[in-house]
């Protein structure tokens, strides 16, 4: 099935919340000031479908998996505050990109900066005591909420935090009265961003229709 060749990006110092919703709907991601979409990457030397995925908020549900990770981490503590890079934080980002052997991100900068933000984000900060030990950040607009990166401390790894801040940021955005969860790109075929196709009520773009259809959960 031929997918049209989709490359776009352009620079934004300031989108409404209605244009974020826009840009959102129409399969656009957000890293510092540079909005893009691509409808095709290489994946181990394989061309690949890029798939924009979308949480309805109304049709959300939690299965058994994400249920025993917000079991396992009812001991930790989380607050949604306004966006504030810390040394902590930037020390836990360091932390976390020990984790990755190719496409390694270099500074959070690239993704979420006090200096350079076009929207409003909230970042979700998780404390183990007076631990911190993951921090997501969600980019808000009017009717949506989009997800744009996560980290935590490797020591946590078995906890699953990458999953739990997702379930709080989407768990954020129904209390908020949203209708859209964004949580990024996946691919046509397995991949490390195959996490994103577990949740219930997923949608994805086609790109050749240009609108949003129901996404087949992937059971895990």
């Amino acid at each position: 099935m031929k997918i049209p060749h989709i490359i776009e990006t352009f620079h934004a110092e300031y989108v409404s919340p209605e244009s974020f919703d826009h840009l959102m709907s129409f399969g656009y991601r957000r890293a510092g000031n540079i909005f893009y979409r691509y409808s095709t990457n290489k994946h181990n030397s394989e061309t690949v479908v890029v798939i924009p995925l979308r949480i309805q908020l109304a049709q959300h549900k939690l299965s058994k998996s994400q249920k025993r990770t917000l079991l396992k981490n009812k001991d930790l503590h989380h607050t949604f505050t306004q966006l504030n890079i810390t040394e902590e934080i930037e020390k836990l980002f360091s932390k976390h990109t020990q984790r990755f052997k190719e496409n390694i991100p270099q500074t959070i900068d690239s993704f979420v900066s006090e200096h350079i933000n076009p929207c409003q984000t909230l970042q979700c900060e998780v404390r183990d005591k007076d631990k911190i030990v993951a921090v997501s950040f969600l980019d808000i607009g009017k009717i949506s909420t989009s997800s744009i990166y996560g980290m935590f401390d490797l020591e946590y790894s078995k906890r699953r935090l990458g999953i739990f801040t997702m379930l709080l940021e989407i768990q954020y955005s129904i209390e908020q009265g949203k209708k859209y969860y964004y949580p990024g790109y996946a691919y046509d075929i397995s991949s490390f961003y195959d996490y994103k196709k577990t949740f219930y009520g997923m949608e994805y773009l086609d790109w050749r229709k240009r609108k949003w259809l129901p996404f087949p959960r992937l059971e895990v």
